[in-house]
């Protein structure tokens, strides 16, 4: 997705994170309800791949829960086959989709299926530097071939050789075998071996311009492998989400991250009862301070968001909690992949309930997840 100028703002260098006019702390002020285990937070660091890594993160959780233990595990793996795919659809329509470093989390789903998966030390995909993903020059330069290709009367035999040998290059061979504990493994053996099925997990989202309890291709400039997702009313949305967390399952999360509300380096993202436009600048600040009365978000609400612009697929994130304010309101704690040190949280922050509503794009759980009486519409 296309936040990485957003994320060099946040990471900007920090300011001492602010207190309350109580003295309270965020921590102090929000409580965990239930929090899932997850692997260390990650960073994307220079590319647009946080559909990647925060499925990734997911797929590390659910391992967590099925009791198969801590992996790491390589989001570049995915990525490269995902480019590969994304070439490949890119040239069957005639250079008319989206190409960019963007895809969807049920991308990941796809390659697990198609392709499997492996650990991070089998394929870390750090050619450029050892110390950070970097993928501006091999995003250009993937982009600029697809367009040549797509220009050309006819393709040549050797084409996709070709674009391997750049994702060669840029990401490090393909990890046809390689050595974990002391065994050997092929992508798809791994992902036997982890039993990873990729047909337990469900997309949703929540629009009402398809019918509910229906399913239809998404429809997002980022979603060039015509993802199909689940259509449920907004409280249907919110109310998977609690109860996937409740019961132990975490939750992938697409959203707009545009929003004033957002507020990463605060640890927030939040829909204050005040209009922005209403507020100084005073204001504007000491609402990322203290908690504050959410807005109550309406499916008509969320609806003109996406009509709009407001709303589209900036970012994806991984829900890994659920927790309280004073005043009651709900919140659920987020990892982010912009490294432990982007902000006072490690990497973390509290969405509320309104903003999830106002400014979700899909999400994805495990089908378990699902409360039964919503599932059984389907």
């Amino acid at each position: 997705m296309k936040k990485q100028i957003m994320k060099a703002l946040w990471l900007a260098p920090l300011l001492l994170f602010s207190a309350s006019l109580c003295g309270q702390t965020l921590q102090d002020q929000i409580k965990m309800i239930k929090e899932i285990p997850a692997t260390s937070v990650k960073d994307q660091a220079l590319t647009g791949t946080c559909w990647s890594f925060g499925t990734t993160s997911f797929i590390e959780s659910e391992l967590i829960r099925m009791g198969k233990g801590e992996f790491d595990l390589s989001e570049m793996f995915t990525i490269r086959c995902t480019y590969f795919d994304h070439a490949k659809q890119y040239i069957k329509y005639h250079g008319k989709i989206n190409f960019s470093a963007g895809a969807q989390g049920w991308d990941m789903f796809n390659v697990i299926r198609d392709y499997g998966i492996v650990p991070q030390e089998a394929y870390p995909g750090l050619r450029i530097d050892s110390n950070q993903h970097n993928h501006i020059e091999m995003d250009r330069v993937l982009k600029s071939m697809v367009e040549t290709l797509v220009a050309l009367d006819k393709l040549s035999p050797v084409w996709e050789d070709a674009y391997n040998g750049l994702l060669d290059g840029y990401l490090g061979e393909y990890p046809n075998e390689f050595q974990y504990k002391g065994k050997t493994y092929t992508s798809e053996s791994f992902r036997n071996y982890l039993e990873i099925d990729a047909s337990d997990y469900w997309a949703l989202t929540s629009f009402n311009h398809h019918p509910y309890y229906s399913e239809y291709v998404f429809e997002s400039p980022d979603n060039w492998s015509n993802g199909i997702l689940k259509n449920v009313p907004l409280n249907d949305l919110t109310e998977i989400i609690t109860h996937a967390l409740k019961n132990g399952y975490s939750v992938v999360w697409s959203s707009d991250v545009s929003d004033p509300g957002f507020n990463h380096k605060k640890g927030l993202a939040i829909v204050p009862e005040k209009d922005w436009d209403d507020m100084d600048e005073t204001e504007k600040q000491e609402v990322f301070n203290q908690v504050v009365k959410q807005k109550e978000i309406t499916p008509e609400m969320h609806q003109e968001g996406y009509l709009n612009y407001e709303t589209t697929d900036d970012h994806l994130m991984h829900i890994v909690g659920l927790a309280k304010d004073k005043n009651g309101t709900t919140y659920y704690k987020v990892k982010n992949s912009w490294g432990q040190e982007s902000n006072e949280l490690g990497g973390y922050f509290y969405a509320s309930e309104a903003y999830v509503k106002l400014r979700t794009m899909s999400i994805a759980v495990h089908k378990d997840a699902v409360p039964k009486k919503i599932a059984e519409k389907f």
